[in-house]
């Protein structure tokens, strides 16, 4: 997955590039996905730019895109962006906290609804992303899920949509009401990043449901609650696997792959997640090509494994490269809409 660094070709004061380039790299490594969607938004005249772009990290994060978008920015476009899936919701929910208090983002954590992100849009302005599923949603139930979110901490509920953009950090505020006192725009500062998912991402997709049944489809997967048992099915299991397979860029350091050393790898990363063993024991009896292969006691096999990435000493966020899909994203993917 190598750096981005070769991909930078940027006076050496430019100190505003690497600011902009350094918060964009946490928010994505802290919200992994395939893809994420790009739109500027002017901040006077809420004029969207004319087209869209999707892409991935590796891709929003080279040297021209970086320098496109604040260009973009200091002419008065307002940067957003989601992760990407499609027509679906990514597992990601925004909270827009208008007028946040001092407190909401502890109360949060304490509810077990851990954000991913926190971003500072302007003073006395959050937006928190929190992730409630590893695999994507049906956009109705995300829906749900992001008003029963603003309902209980007192967010924007305009902004409560299953696919709603949020402000990609590194960029300036340009909406003339969030002005500074000297006049200048707000940085949209990123205040935490860390790969989670919500603690109780379960019960918060099992309260939607039932709160809005009308507007929900069966769930999927209910999520990943620690100890209870685990509802995932192959097909959901398979997904998981295959997506950090090829983030990972495993088929490409060994051929063909050794899947012990890719069950290891995806379990880091699944932990990493904040993702309970016993649910990452189940993406690998489920999802692992071939399983129990040749494993004559394929329970202990999956403990050993569990036991082994647990072991492993984490590098901290800031060290650790972001996986990348398999290349670059299929040209067709990189979608460039007119609007």
């Amino acid at each position: 997955m190598g750096g981005f660094e070769g991909d930078v070709t940027v006076p050496i004061m430019d100190r505003g590039f690497f600011i902009s380039l350094q918060a964009m790299r946490r928010q994505l490594a802290a919200m992994p996905c395939d893809y994420y969607q790009i739109r500027l938004i002017h901040g006077s005249s809420r004029r969207p730019f004319s087209g869209e772009h999707v892409g991935s990290a590796v891709q929003l994060l080279r040297g021209p895109m970086v320098r496109f978008l604040r260009l973009r920015n200091r002419e008065g476009y307002d940067v957003f962006f989601h992760p990407w899936e499609g027509r679906l919701n990514a597992g990601y929910i925004l909270v827009d906290l208008d007028r946040a208090e001092d407190k909401i983002i502890d109360t949060m954590r304490a509810n077990g609804h851990e954000p991913c992100a926190v971003l500072r849009t302007s003073p006395g302005h959050l937006q928190a992303w929190v992730r409630i599923s590893p695999t994507p949603l049906e956009p109705a139930l995300a829906t749900s899920v992001a008003r029963y979110l603003a309902d209980l901490y007192g967010a924007d509920r305009a902004s409560a949509e299953g696919r709603h953009l949020g402000r990609l950090a590194g960029f300036t505020n340009q909406k003339p009401t969030r002005r500074l006192l000297s006049g200048y725009a707000p940085w949209v500062r990123l205040l935490y990043a860390q790969t989670r998912l919500a603690t109780q991402a379960t019960s918060l997709l099992q309260t939607a449901q039932r709160l809005f049944p009308a507007a929900c489809p069966p769930l999927p997967t209910p999520g990943y609650a620690s100890g209870a048992a685990c509802p995932l099915t192959p097909a959901a299991a398979f997904h998981i696997y295959s997506r950090w397979l090829n983030r990972l860029r495993i088929p490409q350091r060994f051929s063909p792959p050794d899947w012990s050393i890719a069950d290891l790898w995806i379990a880091k990363e699944l932990l990493r997640c904040c993702i309970p063993a016993d649910q990452v024991q189940a993406v690998l009896r489920l999802g692992s090509p071939g399983f129990p292969r040749r494993h004559s006691d394929p329970e202990d096999y999956l403990r050993r494994t569990i036991a082994r990435a647990l072991q492993t000493k984490r590098m901290p966020l800031s060290a650790r490269a972001f996986p990348g899909p398999l290349g670059d994203a299929p040209s067709d993917a990189n979608l460039h809409r007119g609007r």
